[in-house]
């Protein structure tokens, strides 16, 4: 399964999503963020895509949906939206939908990761 992670803010979300990305694993793992995001380390190999996350959620929607598009190669993927804001989730989550994609929330727990 492929893995799609936003970097946003929030106090020690990063953490979450690097520990999702060394413990699973993913086929494909593809990064969201903004200009700061950039500044994740990760080992693992992953694509990083940048958006303007300030613009309007619809504009962001549609940045996304476009951006994601031809990158995604499955029919499901896992998804963690532990980093962000609302209007970055709405967006995301409704850019994934308009592929078509199916979308499984993952979370990374001390039993490992579950799907939500």
């Amino acid at each position: 399964m492929e893995l799609i992670a936003l970097l946003s803010s929030g106090k020690g979300t990063w953490g979450q999503v690097a520990g999702l990305i060394k413990r699973g694993e993913w086929e494909n793992v593809i990064l969201i963020g903004n200009e700061f995001a950039e500044k994740f380390n990760c080992e693992q190999k992953h694509e990083f895509i940048k958006v303007k996350s300030s613009q309007g959620i619809k504009d962001l929607k549609e940045e996304l949906e476009k951006k994601l598009k031809n990158k995604i190669k499955g029919t499901e993927v896992a998804l963690s939206i532990a980093s962000g804001t609302g209007k970055e989730h709405m967006a995301l989550i409704s850019a994934l939908l308009s592929i078509p994609v199916g979308v499984r929330f993952t979370a990374l727990t001390k039993e490992g990761i579950i799907y939500l």
